[in-house]
């Protein structure tokens, strides 16, 4: 396409944007309200997500050394392990290290537990992780057919309904973000349908002289992308202002360490140039269906 064509299909749009007065205000209004509420969903799940990854990185599998087990099968089980392809690391704890950390963990209550430092009772142990934390419980349930394991603990109830939880929270975020984008998109193609039958005398005249479906859908075309990118303006803004003001008000005050809100930058900047990506898509889109349906020529 030359560029004194598309220049011409750029002037058009923009025509088309003043022409229709209040439908397009209508428009860049529909699409505002959705992209705010996108830009708001979109900054939650992805913080939700961050949150969730970290819990999942957290899940560690316990696996306690049987009593009776010596030193050559206690490496021998630790090989095992770590020859397991869904695993990603391979700790081990000796009875002394988990005495210590049981010890700390019961903060005063704990120093009861230092009259066992020379008669140890607990169980030498490996702290293990899967390379995906999805593979959790199948990793788990492997370590338990080896020989010299007495116990695999991973809170198998809690890390199930984890994953579940946040598989159903993406889910309905995305379901909502869709239903969001897709209203607006139906919002645009009615504006552009509008100044189509509108139009319909001017589009018979041009079709009569010889110009192609093409030279004129792309006006249309145009038009959307502008009220997308229009809507797309105050959004960003608000977005942008509202993350700034939890990142440096409300992160401070989080007292759990699996709780982490993602840096403004350039976490801000990414949901920006995403927030335009939707708004663009939304404007072209709803015109691809305008005119498809709509413009018979």
């Amino acid at each position: 396409m030359k560029f004194r064509t598309l220049r011409r299909h750029f002037r058009e749009g923009a025509k088309n944007i003043f022409r229709n007065g209040w439908m397009t205000v209508a428009s860049v209004g529909a699409v505002t309200t959705t992209l705010i509420l996108v830009g708001a969903f979109l900054a939650l799940m992805l913080n939700l997500n961050n949150i969730a990854d970290n819990i999942e990185e957290d899940v560690k599998i316990e696996t306690l050394v049987d009593l009776t087990a010596n030193e050559d099968q206690i490496k021998e089980l630790g090989q095992q392990i770590e020859d397991i392809d869904e695993v990603g690391s391979v700790k081990f704890s000796s009875k002394d290290q988990q005495l210590q950390n049981l010890i700390e963990s019961m903060g005063e209550e704990g120093d009861a537990w230092g009259l066992f430092k020379q008669d140890n009772p607990l169980n030498h142990a490996y702290i293990v992780q899967a390379e995906d934390p999805a593979d959790t419980m199948a990793v788990a349930k492997k370590i338990k057919s080896f020989d010299n394991v007495y116990e695999v603990n991973y809170g198998k109830d809690v890390v199930q309904r984890l994953f579940q939880f946040n598989d159903y929270a993406r889910n309905i975020g995305l379901i909502l973000i869709a239903g969001l984008v897709f209203t607006a998109i139906f919002l645009i193609s009615n504006t552009i349908k509008l100044t189509i039958m509108a139009r319909s005398t001017e589009i018979g005249i041009m079709k009569l002289v010889g110009a192609t479906n093409g030279f004129i859908r792309w006006p249309f075309f145009i038009e959307g992308l502008l009220l997308g990118v229009l809507g797309s303006v105050l959004p960003i803004a608000a977005v942008l202002t509202g993350y700034y003001y939890l990142v440096n008000n409300v992160s401070e005050q989080i007292t759990y360490n699996f709780v982490t809100i993602l840096p403004f930058n350039p976490f801000a900047w990414q949901l920006a140039l995403i927030i335009l990506a939707i708004g663009a898509f939304i404007g072209v889109w709803g015109s691809v269906m305008s005119v498809r349906k709509f413009l018979k020529v």
